[in-house]
This record gives C-alpha cells, sequence and structure tokens, in this order.
C-alpha cells in the first residue's frame, strides 16, 4: 500500500517538508522503531478514543501509554475510551490496521499532540501502511500540529 492520497493531499496542503523512510514490514510501533532504526521515543504513535462526540486521536511516543482519564480531563469528555478495531477501520479506511499516520487532521479527526514528541529532533510517523514511514524536523511536526491540541497525557509503557 502506499501513502493515502488524503494524507498526501493534506501534507501538501499543508506545505509540509518531509521524507519518506522504508522498513522491512512490522506489527507494532516497538517493532516498527526497531525495524527503521529510530528510538521508540521519535515515533509519533497514534491512539484512536472516542465517546458520544465522536473519535480524538492522541498522539504520543510509541514509547508511551495514554492516560485516557488525563486525556478525558483536558478534554471534558468524561466518557473517553479506545476504540476498537472495526471503529477504527471505518474511520480510517485507506489505512493499514495497526498504522494510522498520527495525522488525524487529514481525516477530520479531533487530534491532541504529547508534549514530549516535540522534545526530539526528528519525529518519525506511520505513512499508512506497516512499511513506510515519514520523517520531519521538530520544526515542520510542530508547525504542522500547530492547530491540534497540545498538553502531558501520557506514561511510559511497561513491557
Amino acid at each position: 500500500m502506499s501513502m493515502p492520497s488524503r494524507l498526501s493531499n493534506y501534507l501538501q496542503r499543508c506545505g509540509a517538508s518531509y521524507d519518506l523512510c522504508s522498513h522491512p514490514h512490522s506489527r507494532s510501533s516497538a517493532e516498527t522503531a526497531r525495524a527503521a532504526h529510530v528510538t521508540p521515543h521519535q515515533l509519533a504513535k497514534s491512539v484512536i478514543l472516542e465517546d458520544d462526540q465522536g473519535c480524538v486521536m492522541a498522539v504520543v511516543p510509541a514509547d508511551a501509554r495514554v492516560n485516557v482519564g488525563q486525556l478525558a480531563q483536558m478534554l471534558g469528555r468524561g466518557a473517553l475510551h479506545l476504540s476498537d478495531e472495526q471503529r477504527i477501520a471505518e474511520v480510517f479506511t485507506d489505512c493499514d490496521l495497526g498504522a494510522v499516520p498520527a495525522i488525524g487532521m487529514a481525516w477530520g479527526v479531533e487530534t491532541v499532540v504529547e508534549d514530549e514528541l516535540e522534545t526530539n529532533p526528528e519525529v518519525f510517523i506511520e505513512a499508512g501502511d506497516h512499511e513506510m514511514l515519514l520523517r520531519m524536523t521538530r520544526d515542520e511536526f510542530s508547525a504542522m500540529m500547530s492547530d491540534a491540541r497540545h498538553g502531558h497525557f501520557c506514561k511510559p509503557a511497561v513491557h
């Protein structure tokens, strides 16, 4: 699968500069980071949550987990919970399951960015499949995410 046209069109509209980086097929964000030879903290992972108001995408480092309660409080959305795979597939029809790009705005999904990501000199983002990443500088990532809400709502993942 190539990059979804919805994503490439969005990046073009934003004037975003990025490089495409291929890597061996992977099945998880931790595996993607290893396959692409990047630190998990540099890989922006999308986590899809929802409530009766609709979906929201939390963008966190791959080595972190979303603190759902903290995010719900930050957004004023008390019933926020993780979306199931069927719901994610319905919203992101042009992406491989498990490889949803951490740029929810391209799909009209409210996006919230963990502040930790912008401490990296470069940020890597799934490009919609399990074999390609977008690589951006911190400044490019920050500019692209400038309209998204930002905050601290993640905790270290326990493996």
